[in-house]
């Protein structure tokens, strides 16, 4: 069970902190629910206790698996024997397991393919999106600002 102050990843909606851990009624029962604010778009989110796993809320990563992350994101290659309706399968899969490192393939492998030819909508929303979530969980582990956040995932993305 999370504790208030603790920083957590939800796969959906990024890195952020409980707030704190409220009892509310609901259809007539009481459950309890965290309080999430979440540095995505300074969104405020109530989550039942009970559906935290099922969510894949987790804590967030240490320092070293951040940086394992970052290490992913500039080395290997994607692979072109899938087509691209696969690959869409498979990366929707990983963004949803809330693995940073399944993330960091995500931002790798669309962004090589990028470089040789115009990725279509899907895509190019899916690598927006792995950057994002990407950035909150990377500001929050290392406690930096958005702007260097962002420009440290671009240097492993260029390198």
């Amino acid at each position: 069970m999370f504790q208030a102050g603790d920083k957590i990843f939800y796969p959906s909606h990024g890195a952020g902190v409980v707030e704190a851990i409220e009892e509310k009624d609901f259809l007539g029962e009481r459950h309890l629910y965290y309080v999430l604010h979440m540095l995505l778009r300074e969104l405020q989110i109530m989550v039942p206790v009970e559906k935290v796993s099922a969510l894949g809320i987790r804590e967030v990563v240490d320092s070293a698996i951040i940086d394992k992350a970052l290490t992913i994101v500039h080395e290997g290659e994607p692979d072109l024997s899938i087509n691209p309706a696969q690959r869409f399968r498979l990366n929707q899969e990983k963004m949803k397991s809330g693995d940073i490192c399944e993330s960091a393939e995500v931002i790798r492998d669309l962004s090589r393919i990028s470089r040789n030819k115009v990725l279509g909508t899907g895509d190019k929303l899916m690598l927006d999106n792995a950057q994002q979530l990407f950035i909150s969980e990377l500001m929050l582990v290392k406690g930096l600002a958005t702007q260097q956040a962002s420009a440290i995932l671009k240097q492993a993305i260029d390198q």
